[in-house]
């Protein structure tokens, strides 16, 4: 691997870990089935970024088929995560927690995968969704344990920094999260989402300022 294929892999690597947390924190969002969609949209703004780092074309209607393939059935488990915030009492954050876990697992399994296809020369018009659920799937029980490391190592970080420069990175953070919500911003503009939805969705992504 040379210089600029090395640098390339690290950007990658830091588009899948930034978009592991936003979607562990989409996880949380009080709004059921919200979340799901917050997931949905980082998965899709992700695989537009690693795009871009590859210099590979992006399709929206074809990204959004291959995430609808590979992740139909742990978007089908964060959504059952979501329903149990519907539970009173605790079943609020049991369900946070279920659907944080799962989204930022299928986050990681979803870069990986699309990070190895570019790597080998792929384009997303000929990425083989078939072919690559097996090594989703393998990815997947990767990312729980990953994910949540990473969310651990944001946490420390952030609360490790002195105020000013801590200030500074949530505002450069707000402004790339509110860029990856401009699908949910449309939803919220159609009257899909309501000020409140929207404004909970929002507060989870990018964290308490």
């Amino acid at each position: 691997m040379n210089q600029e294929e090395l640098k390339r892999s690290q950007q990658a690597d830091i588009i899948i870990r930034n978009h592991v947390i936003w979607s562990m924190g989409a996880g949380f969002i009080p709004v059921v089935v919200a979340d799901v969609l917050a997931v949905s949209a980082l998965q899709l703004d992700m695989i537009r970024q690693l795009c871009r780092a590859y210099q590979v074309d992006f399709s929206e209607t074809q990204g959004k088929a291959i995430v609808s393939s590979l992740t139909t059935s742990t978007l089908a488990r964060i959504a059952a995560g979501s329903v149990a915030k519907l539970i009173p009492g605790v079943g609020s954050v049991l369900g946070g927690v279920t659907t944080s876990v799962f989204a930022g697992a299928s986050t990681y399994a979803l870069g990986q995968v699309f990070k190895t296809h570019f790597e080998m020369g792929g384009t997303i018009l000929d990425f083989d969704p078939n072919r690559l659920k097996k090594m989703y799937k393998e990815q997947f029980e990767k990312g729980k344990r990953v994910a949540q490391e990473w969310k651990k190592e944001a946490e420390q970080e952030k609360s490790s920094e002195p105020p000013r420069k801590r200030a500074r990175v949530v505002m450069n953070d707000d402004a790339e999260v509110l860029a990856q919500l401009r699908e949910l911003a449309q939803l919220h503009k159609e009257g899909v989402l309501t000020d409140e939805e929207f404004a909970a969705m929002k507060k989870k992504l990018i964290g308490d300022q």
